[in-house]
């Protein structure tokens, strides 16, 4: 759907990414580790009470703006849920109005509430993480109780499925989210983004406390935050589903209502300049060596040259954009060929067996 409305979203971007106040993001001039810390000097100044539960209720009120409301599917003003929009046919539910807040709930559109998509137990439910609306969202209730404290990720085997097809199961533990086998919550493909850009405001905006937190999705430092199978997993959903005008205007409501925005909505580029290096310099071992050649090519084409059976192979811009994947390909006389590469500098991320190793390649 997202891709549908293309000009329309590139108008509504053009027209919102101007109402980033002048030279916010001036200091922003680093890489890695050290752009995360930048982008944390930035926006820790969030004005959500620190000790009072004002502003937790303020959030009932922003979630009345229009910045939450449908504008972009049924355009139908209802509470925009990521949980229960159908993207491409009509919701089974809807709510619209203060009075379908939770409240006790037993089934999907009983009523909605305020899904912090960290859970509030892994911080003991403190001030200012549990009022920030930056990762706080209005959601089904119901479903708001299925997700739990489970971490995101890719369901493999489902368990339990929302009206709108978000599911609660096993996780893959193959392709981008290899290394984890424990039971997830998957939102839809259209929501995913949004998903991992909340993540990794929390990530940011919070680096001088989360290591003192504990949590699936935590390796325990200030700097990835992650462990390498999460880091995979948001990097990738950031990837793959592009910031759009809900998320766009929702940040500018935000902005408003605390007084700090979230940086990977308005440049979603900061999170391959942050989190890319992580995934290559922290990627597993292959069982067997492996060799690329010629690297750089000057043919258009490369050859990896490997004894193991690679299950995937995914090529990836240096701005973290997955250009193409390649699953199950081919092995003729132990090498994988790829042919027809357009002219750049890459990541080849190979998956085989669970594990997964990040080269560089060069395409002139």
């Amino acid at each position: 759907m997202k891709y549908i409305y293309t000009l329309l979203t590139v108008l509504f971007c053009l027209t919102s990414y101007a109402q980033i106040p002048a030279g916010y993001y001036n200091t922003a001039t680093g890489t890695g580790y050290t752009l995360k810390t930048q982008l944390f000097n930035i926006i820790n100044n969030n004005t959500n009470a620190l000790t009072s539960s004002s502003n937790y209720g303020g959030l009932w009120t922003l979630f009345t703006q229009s910045a939450f409301r449908d504008r972009y599917y049924e355009n139908d003003n209802t509470l925009l849920d990521v949980y229960s929009e159908r993207p491409t046919g009509p919701d089974s539910y809807n709510f619209s109005t203060t009075t379908q807040q939770c409240g006790n709930y037993t089934n999907e559109g009983d009523c909605y509430n305020r899904e912090h998509t960290l859970p509030q137990s892994v911080w003991a439910s403190a001030y200012p993480m549990y009022s920030d609306a930056h990762f706080v969202l209005p959601t089904d209730g119901k479903v708001n109780g299925v997700r739990d404290n489970f971490p995101y990720g890719k369901v493999n085997v489902a368990s339990w499925t929302s009206t709108n097809g978000s599911k609660l199961g096993s996780n893959t533990n193959s392709g981008y989210s290899a290394g984890y086998v424990g039971t997830v919550f998957e939102p839809l493909d259209e929501f995913k983004g949004d998903i991992a850009r909340c993540l990794l405001y929390f990530a940011t905006r919070y680096e001088d406390q989360i290591t003192s937190w504990n949590y699936t999705m935590f390796n325990g430092t200030s700097t990835q935050v992650f462990t390498n199978t999460f880091t995979s997993i948001l990097v990738t959903w950031n990837n793959l589903d592009p910031v759009s005008p809900y998320e766009i205007a929702k940040n500018n409501a935000v902005y408003t209502f605390q007084g700090n925005r979230n940086p990977y909505i308005d440049h979603p580029e900061y999170v391959a300049a942050i989190w890319n290096s992580a995934l290559e310099n922290s990627s597993f071992e292959l069982e067997n060596s492996i060799s690329i050649y010629p690297n750089p090519t000057n043919i258009g084409s490369i050859s990896i040259n490997t004894t193991s059976k690679i299950d995937a192979i995914q090529l990836i811009s240096i701005n973290g954009q997955l250009i193409n994947e390649y699953k199950n390909p081919i092995k003729i006389n132990e090498n994988y060929t790829l042919d027809n590469l357009p002219k750049g500098f890459y990541f080849l991320k190979l998956t085989s067996n669970n594990n997964s190793v990040t080269k560089k390649i060069s395409v002139n």
